[in-house]
């Protein structure tokens, strides 16, 4: 029987996962295979704190250029996280010949056309299954079972860890702050949360979405993007009396030639399939032109669902290996030398409805003023909530939702609405997607 042999340059959590799956299902895989996967070399700063899994000292080393240069490697499968050394590792494994295989979502948002360029060039595989969604094909699904679609529209949850926050903030009605130390205690958010809470590594798995839908080059700096920091339990209460549950939703849909992209705190139909993916789990809701609606659900992070998707990789490109052939799907669904930048819609000419919480004097006269700025910049109100009079006057929250609107009109009137001396606080916005759905 044929021997593929693997490096792995990084034994932190994914990469103990991936050395136990090889372990406790290596028989199966060889079966479903056809051949034998080794992992000849582990390569990592830090070789000597005890994992969840053992494997002989003779594997371990911490100079990763006994992977990178290695002959009988045919495969490296990257799991060192951040932007260097792990691009120039990448870069020079495929120098080398080599196979790739990565979890590195930040890297390739950001250097993605380096390395796809230089892997087609190169004349290998590079697999990365695993950064966006953990488990959930969705990578595959876009460059495989998709490719015949013009993709109309992606609705994705794409972080766990403020999915999880906002899942129990809903339900459990428990504050920002207290839930966010409880996903760190859990291991579900960093001791720096920023990335997640901000919605960087979600925006990371955005850009390399656009990508694969619409085989364009994605430049992330373009994309918009918000967090959930300032999500507050009164703007949830609201979101649930009017219908709607609040998710971190990364948004992309095509018009035409352009397409808008973007990603913040959304309110969706609460009877919605995405309002009901809970906890840590990531969901992506696919409309296609001839495919129609396609929903893929499942863990979106940790040891063993990511590990299973780099396996994954790992066994498609063996295949290709075996066969004696490279490439035959392109990476990003398109070769390399005819892919083109993407055509982002300006964020300021984006449609959608819209949430209001004004923190309003308690006097007469206010809805009025506030309406007429609103009609004044093109915002048709479709409800307003008003809470009880407070005695002795003060403020009291006010909230409108809008039917469609562009975001730069919305701009323009809460920048004028923010002046007036009957609103005491800066006005909340929240978007609303419904009519998409």
């Amino acid at each position: 029987m044929k021997t593929i042999s693997l490096g792995l340059i990084g034994f932190g959590t994914i990469g103990s996962g991936v050395v136990k799956l090889l372990q406790d299902s290596g028989a199966l895989i060889e079966k479903r295979l056809g051949a034998r996967l080794v992992l000849k070399k582990i390569a990592d700063l830090d070789i000597k704190t005890p994992r969840v899994v053992s494997v002989k000292k003779n594997v371990l080393t911490t100079d990763a250029q006994a992977v990178l240069n290695d002959p009988d490697i045919g495969i490296v499968i990257e799991l060192m996280g951040g932007y260097e050394p792990a691009r120039s590792f990448i870069l020079r494994a495929m120098k080398n010949g080599k196979h790739v295989v990565t979890a590195n979502k930040a890297l390739l948002a950001t250097h993605g056309d380096e390395i796809f360029r230089a892997a087609e060039k190169a004349g290998v595989n590079i697999g990365f299954e695993a950064s966006v969604g953990g488990t959930i094909p969705v990578i595959k699904t876009l460059k495989e079972s998709l490719v015949a679609n013009r993709i109309k529209s992606i609705f994705g949850i794409l972080n766990g860890t403020s999915n999880y926050i906002m899942t129990k903030m809903t339900d459990e009605g428990k504050p920002f702050d207290e839930v966010l130390k409880e996903a760190q205690a859990l291991g579900f958010a960093e001791a720096d949360p920023t990335f997640d809470i901000e919605g960087v590594d979600a925006a990371h798995k955005l850009a390399i979405t656009l990508s694969l839908a619409y085989g364009k080059r994605v430049k992330f700096d373009d994309l918009y993007r918000e967090g959930i920091s300032e999500i507050s339990q009164q703007d949830i209460e609201f979101a649930r009396e009017l219908g709607y549950r609040i998710k971190l939703l990364a948004i992309a849909i095509r018009h035409d030639n352009n397409v808008e992209a973007r990603l913040h705190p959304t309110m969706i139909p609460h009877d919605h399939l995405l309002a009901s993916v809970g906890s840590n789990f990531n969901a992506f809701h696919i409309t296609g032109d001839a495919s129609d609606s396609v929903f893929l659900y499942g863990q979106g992070a940790g040891m063993m669902p990511t590990a299973s998707a780099v396996m994954s990789d790992v066994v498609d490109i063996s295949r290709e290996m075996l066969k004696g052939v490279s490439g035959l799907v392109p990476a990003r669904s398109l070769r390399e030398a005819i892919i083109e930048d993407i055509k982002l819609m300006p964020f300021d000419e984006i449609e959608t409805n819209y949430y209001f919480r004004f923190s309003a004097v308690d006097q007469p006269g206010v809805l009025s003023k506030i309406s007429g700025i609103l009609g004044k910049n093109n915002i048709s109100i479709a409800s307003v909530i008003q809470k009880g009079r407070k005695q002795g006057g003060g403020a009291v929250p006010v909230v409108m939702t809008t039917h469609r609107a562009k975001e730069r009109d919305v701009r323009c009137a809460l920048g004028e609405i923010d002046q007036l001396d009957i609103v005491q606080a800066k006005t909340v916005l929240i978007r609303i997607e419904d009519h998409t759905f």
